[in-house]
C-alpha cells in the first residue's frame, strides 16, 4: 500500500515493516498534482486539469433551438442515399453498415464531375432552401417572435 507522507520533508523513499502486517510501505513524498495509486510498484499518474474542464463543459451543453432550420446534407449524401439501395440489391449478403460505407466511398471516388452533377444539383437547391428558411428564422428571432409561444398559446386555446 502506498502512502503520502505529510510530515517527511525527504524525497526518497523508506521501507518499514510492522510486526502484526509483516508488510512493506513505501512512503513517497510526491508533488500536489500526481495522484498516488494504492497499489506497490505503480508510478503516480499526473492529474489533467484540462480534462476536468473539457468534461464539466460537456456535461453542461450548448442551449440548441428546437425550431432553428437544420443544415442540408452534402451532395455525397445524396449519392449514397441512392447507392444505398442500388447496392443492397445488388449484394443482398452484404449487412454491415461499414462495408456499403467504403463500397460507397470508393464508388465516389471513382466518379467523374459529370455523374456527380446530379447530386451537386440537388445539394445546391437544398442548401438554397435552408438558407431562406434560416433568414426567415434569424428575422422572426430578432423581431422577437417565438414560435413556441405563439404554438403553446393556441393549444392552451383549444382546450
Amino acid at each position: 500500500m502506498v502512502k503520502r507522507s505529510s510530515t517527511s520533508s525527504k524525497s526518497a523513499t523508506s521501507s518499514s515493516s510492522t510486526p502484526n502486517n509483516k508488510k512493506m510501505v513505501l512512503r513517497v513524498k510526491t508533488p500536489k498534482n500526481y495522484k498516488v495509486d494504492e497499489y506497490f510498484g505503480e508510478e503516480p499518474k499526473p492529474i489533467s486539469v484540462k480534462r476536468a474542464k473539457s468534461a464539466s463543459l460537456k456535461k453542461k451543453g450548448k442551449f440548441v433551438d428546437a425550431n432553428k432550420p437544420k443544415k442540408p446534407p452534402t451532395a455525397f449524401f445524396f449519392f449514397m442515399e441512392d447507392f444505398r439501395k442500388i447496392y443492397q440489391e445488388e449484394h443482398p449478403e452484404v449487412k454491415s453498415m461499414r462495408d456499403i460505407g467504403k463500397a460507397c466511398g470508393e464508388k465516389w471516388r471513382t466518379m467523374t464531375y459529370e455523374e456527380k452533377v446530379k447530386y451537386y444539383d440537388i445539394a445546391t437547391e437544398k442548401r438554397a432552401e435552408f438558407e431562406t428558411a434560416l433568414a426567415e428564422y434569424t428575422k422572426r428571432k430578432e423581431s422577437g417572435e417565438d414560435p413556441e409561444s405563439e404554438q403553446s398559446g393556441s393549444e392552451s386555446g383549444d382546450e
